[in-house]
């Protein structure tokens, strides 16, 4: 089996159609449909049902399609190892991050690990924490910074810092001025949360289960600073974590929340057993020492 048709064979699936998936690629249609042929004839069965013009993936396809991506990953990981090897001051990083983490610390990180490691080249993904977990188990990321502590698969994992969660009101909030809150005392107001496979909405599920609130959810928003954004309206409060100094929304008032313990671990992470490429574990290494710091 070629890895070049295993990788045509994704983009076709990506795309669903062989005449833009050819011209994605630069093959001549017939090509493409060759190699799905070789790909198909190898495995003794159809991976595409045609629907008017357009592929869809059938069930063989589907799992051909998340075995592919794995190999390829693989592939791109040994030649990426190989290279590290005979250059131990470059290779190659596949890192995942979440949303949240991308407007301080990943930037940071990234700036001061260049600052020593300038070779190092970095593939970057920036998403929810269910797709970086997607990602680290379908072999597309070397490592991750993410919360919470991916579980679908098992994964090696050191905390980097910890957040505690907060309530976020509009600045003419009848709260404002409190230097802590119960979050009774909003239990009849409606809140913006993030959506249920996002990791801050199982925590804030958490707080609610603690506080005895079923909550009225306004808006289930894709990014804390959405969140943000719709509370400074006045959509509704919001349960978040506490912002760095001088960042978070200038309209929102953030209140300390005495009735939790619940805190939010921001960490690497990387899939257990998984041996990592010298530049991936010089970049773990790094980061877990810039958090200590």
């Amino acid at each position: 089996m070629l890895l070049d048709d295993l990788r045509w064979f994704v983009v076709l699936a990506q795309t669903e159609h062989v005449t833009e998936a050819a011209a994605e690629l630069g093959l001549a249609q017939p090509t493409l449909s060759r190699a799905v042929a070789r790909l198909e004839n190898q495995l003794g069965t159809t991976l595409f049902d045609r629907v008017g013009r357009r592929l869809r993936l059938n069930s063989s396809g589907l799992i051909m399609l998340e075995h592919a991506r794995r190999a390829i990953a693989e592939v791109d990981s040994a030649h990426s190892r190989i290279a590290a090897l005979l250059d131990p001051d470059s290779g190659l990083v596949r890192l995942a991050f979440l949303h949240s983490a991308a407007s301080w610390f990943v930037p940071d990180a990234l700036r001061r690990f260049r600052s020593e490691a300038a070779s190092i080249r970095f593939e970057l993904f920036q998403g929810a924490a269910h797709d970086i977990a997607d990602r680290l188990y379908a072999g597309q990321a070397d490592v991750a910074i993410t919360s919470p502590r991916p579980t679908r698969i098992a994964c090696s994992w050191r905390v980097l810092y910890v957040e505690r969660l907060c309530l976020a009101v509009p600045a003419d909030h009848r709260l404002v001025g409190r230097s802590r809150v119960r979050l009774t005392e909003v239990a009849d107001e409606t809140f913006i949360a993030l959506g249920a496979d996002f990791g801050l909405r199982q925590l804030t599920d958490q707080v609610w289960a603690e506080s005895g609130i079923t909550p009225d959810i306004a808006f289930e928003a894709m990014e804390i600073p959405a969140m943000e954004g719709l509370v400074a309206a006045g959509f509704g409060v919001a349960v978040v974590p506490a912002p760095r100094p001088g960042r978070g929304d200038p309209s929102v008032v953030y209140l300390p929340i005495s009735n939790t313990k619940v805190k939010r671990e921001i960490g690497v992470a990387w899939v257990a057993g998984r041996s990592l490429p010298p530049a991936v574990e010089r970049f773990v290494d790094f980061v877990t020492r810039k958090a200590a710091l």
